[in-house]
């Protein structure tokens, strides 16, 4: 988790923009869109006489060329088997791009909208596709991207932290306490779980990161690809009460297991799971705050009410992992 000073983005201009597509081949028509992301630049770009593309303009210094490079031959090895994915463009035998200093990859745009989750076979279809994703991210194993675990995910983040000094010193003591009691939680997921296979996920696989058209469902932003269980992929798919999470994921699962092996033992892992992603998200927000996108758009990030809710929050996921998992 260290931190990663970005004014080089202040120079990643319109101008700049158009001329890293010239570079490549590529002619605008000048029109220049900026589309909702923060951990990279990311922009709808107009084309000469064909449909627009979308350019990814990378962060400095999160990923090596080779990780880069890896995320896009897992979505190309995907796409090859015709999982509704979006492939990075190969021009003149690259992906990966650079100009001005900034890394950057072209895109095909494709449009959608978000998945309605309550829809009748909605999620047994995105359960069929996201089964092969797994089958095909079973095949081989990254070797340059990271993996999911308790190291990375919560200790790091923890860390971090308390070495910058985020946390209100008035509600230190009560932080350090429920998040120590939150990772032997976490621990003791990990160990109720037992061995559980580890392969290439999508590692964000969100509503946000689904685009639904009437042909159906693809799956976008590989960028937080990564190692880890299966599970991974599942849970964020899931939301409201435990009687509507059971539902869900059986629907899930009923799409899921026509491609791919579901091992319920995973299901010890969710809350597990979900508990690292919350330390992470603060900590990649404290991270990334000399970013100047990031002040704008979550102002409340760091405030006395902001820490005082995640020590709710990670009180509540400590009885959460408690609990028995959810059915299958």
């Amino acid at each position: 988790m260290n931190p990663i000073a970005t004014p080089g983005y202040a120079s990643l201009t319109p101008d700049t923009v158009l001329d890293a597509l010239d570079s490549i081949g590529l002619r605008s028509d000048g029109r220049l869109l900026a589309l909702n992301s923060y951990e990279n630049r990311v922009y709808q770009i107009g084309m000469e006489d064909v449909p627009p593309l979308v350019a990814k303009f990378y962060r400095p210094g999160r990923w090596s060329d080779a990780a880069i490079l890896e995320e896009h031959a897992f979505v190309g090895e995907l796409a090859e088997d015709e999982i509704p994915v979006v492939p990075a463009r190969s021009i003149d035998g690259r992906s990966l791009h650079v100009y001005a200093g900034f890394r950057f990859a072209v895109f095909p745009r494709h449009g959608g909208r978000a998945p309605e989750l309550d829809a009748p076979g909605t999620l047994e279809w995105l359960g069929r596709f996201l089964g092969r994703i797994h089958a095909v991210g079973a095949r081989q194993p990254f070797t340059e991207r990271p993996r999911l675990d308790i190291a990375s995910f919560g200790e790091a983040p923890r860390d971090y932290l308390l070495a910058h000094d985020c946390i209100p010193p008035d509600l230190l003591a009560a932080w350090q306490s429920v998040t120590a009691q939150a990772l032997d939680g976490v621990r003791a997921c990990f160990a109720r779980a037992g061995e559980v296979a580890q392969l290439r996920l999508h590692g964000d696989c969100h509503c946000g990161n689904v685009l639904w058209t009437d042909a159906g469902p693809h799956f976008v932003d590989f960028d937080d690809a990564r190692t880890g269980p299966a599970v991974q992929d599942v849970w964020m798919l899931l939301s409201g009460e435990r009687a509507e999470r059971a539902g869900q994921l059986a629907d899930l699962l009923a799409g899921y297991e026509d491609f791919c092996a579901f091992h319920p033992r995973e299901l010890h892992l969710i809350e597990g799971l979900r508990t690292l992603r919350l330390l992470h998200y603060s900590a990649w927000l404290a991270s990334r705050w000399d970013d100047p996108a990031f002040p704008v758009a979550f102002p409340w990030f760091n405030t006395q009410r902001y820490w005082q809710d995640r020590i709710l929050e990670l009180r509540e996921q400590i009885a959460l992992m408690e609990e028995p998992p959810l059915p299958v």
